[in-house]
């Protein structure tokens, strides 16, 4: 992967599939913490030879705010998940919005959380290759990830995340089941994780 200039700056060129919109799907995603610091918990063993995940505050945390995605975006449904020392896996399937579907109904009773999502949204130019920022899967992590980040902040917790995430579109039930097994048994794998440290 070579840089590119950007407004005179080098950055790494983008990762997300120019043929593909972000705006509908099922993906597999991974979210790490900065430097892969273990701030989600650590993984112990139950006492009968069995590990488990302990989470801490902010892992508990992300557990709650990954499973109140759908109440933040209501087109977004959660599947399977995971919270490991130092990522999250996560299955998110988003539901395309009819262009005759008013957005903002949907959003109607927002909290006080999406608003301040909503206002750190980049502003949104013509001809955005990737489609509206609020409706896509960058909007869903990015609001997330505030979630974690303003719980962390609120309570002191010392918290950051890697500033990029990976994602994977799944195309067919056969991937979707291989990935949902992948995630449910993390844990059991843990030692064998690329993430493992």
């Amino acid at each position: 992967m070579t840089n590119e200039l950007f407004k005179n700056r080098y950055r790494i060129p983008s990762a997300r599939a120019p043929w593909h919109d972000y705006t509908h799907g099922t993906y597999f995603v991974t979210i790490c913490t900065k430097t892969r610091e273990h701030s989600f918990g650590e993984i112990i063993n139950d006492g009968t030879g069995n590990p488990i995940m302990r989470m801490s505050a902010i892992g508990e945390n992300a557990d709650v705010c990954w499973q109140e995605i759908p109440s933040h975006f209501p087109h977004v449904q959660t599947l399977s998940r995971v919270i490991m020392p130092n990522h999250i896996h996560g299955i998110l399937t988003i539901n395309p919005i009819s262009e005759t579907q008013n957005f903002a109904s949907l959003q109607h009773g927002q909290s006080q959380r999406d608003r301040e999502i909503r206002q750190t949204d980049n502003v949104i130019m013509p001809n955005n290759r990737f489609g509206p920022q609020s409706k896509n899967l960058a909007s869903v992590i990015r609001g997330f990830r505030i979630g974690v980040t303003k719980f962390a902040r609120q309570n002191r917790f010392p918290f950051e995340w890697q500033p990029r995430y990976y994602e994977h579109l799944i195309r067919n039930m056969d991937e979707l089941y291989f990935i949902t097994d992948y995630i449910e048994n993390n844990v059991a794998k843990w030692e064998e994780d690329g993430f493992y440290g």
